[in-house]
């Protein structure tokens, strides 16, 4: 092995362990050793998705002939990642100051290490809820595991792209924190969560077309009920938004640095 190949093995190493240690702080900083620790990293989106699945079988039996636990199931899953994703890049920098005073701890490393995190909680929550109604008889097999994945992974990796832009701008101007509540609960009606593309009338489905959202959620549905439904979505527009909002997001958090007080 080259030197440079060498160096590159190494220095990977130490940022592997170093975005690990961050996670394990701030496993222990939220969540603390006694009682359900890291669990809750999981349980807690699972426990409000349960919610919501009771409420909505309860009013509703079926929608458009989609059956309502899994139209709810393949709608708020993917919501919670992308609102645990967003929401907790807010000031992220600034909560986490202590941590830089140590040298090989960059920006870089505390936002990847809380989008991991966060990532990993929803997808096992999801994983744990959908398995358990499926036990029971609650909910039919996922027709395309791989497509379900696909619109998941594409997803994630949007909500990361804007969540590194949400991280840089929150340390730039302190007023944008201000505007992250509205932002959020406008996607909400807007993402796809809660209705199928195929059921807006045909203006609103050439309008909503635009948004990346929409797309990771259509993906999702396609995989998960297959031809039973119409889904509309191209697989690789999101990562079309993925690319410009990863490079300003990577190049305003560079800046950033200057800004934040130990």
């Amino acid at each position: 092995m080259s030197t440079q190949a060498l160096s590159f093995t190494r220095g990977l190493k130490v940022q592997i362990r170093v975005i690990y240690g961050i996670m394990v702080r701030d496993l222990m900083l939220r969540y603390g050793r006694d009682n359900l620790g890291f669990l809750w990293v999981f349980i807690e989106p699972m426990l409000l998705c349960i919610g919501v699945l009771i409420i909505y079988s309860l009013l509703r039996g079926d929608e458009h002939g989609v059956a309502v636990v899994a139209l709810t199931l393949s709608g708020y899953m993917p919501l919670t990642l992308w609102r645990h994703l967003t929401n907790n890049a807010v000031n992220l920098y600034r909560r986490s100051t202590s941590v830089l005073y140590h040298r090989f701890i960059t920006l870089y490393d505390m936002f990847f290490a809380r989008m991991i995190m966060e990532f990993a909680g929803s997808t096992c929550a999801f994983l744990v809820i959908y398995l358990t109604l499926l036990s029971f008889g609650l909910t039919e097999p996922i027709r395309d595991p791989g497509l379900l994945i696909a619109g998941w992974f594409f997803l994630g990796l949007y909500g990361v792209s804007v969540a590194i832009i949400f991280a840089a701008m929150t340390e730039y101007w302190e007023v944008a924190e201000k505007f992250m509540g509205p932002f959020q609960y406008l996607t909400v009606p807007l993402s796809g969560a809660f209705f199928l593309v195929d059921w807006l009338p045909r203006p609103a489905q050439d309008a909503i077309w635009f948004n990346p959202l929409t797309h990771c959620f259509e993906m999702i549905r396609a995989g998960y009920f297959g031809d039973e439904i119409v889904t509309h979505y191209d697989l690789w527009y999101p990562a079309i938004w993925v690319i410009p909002n990863l490079y300003i997001g990577l190049r305003w958090t560079q800046s950033a640095r200057a800004r934040i007080h130990l």
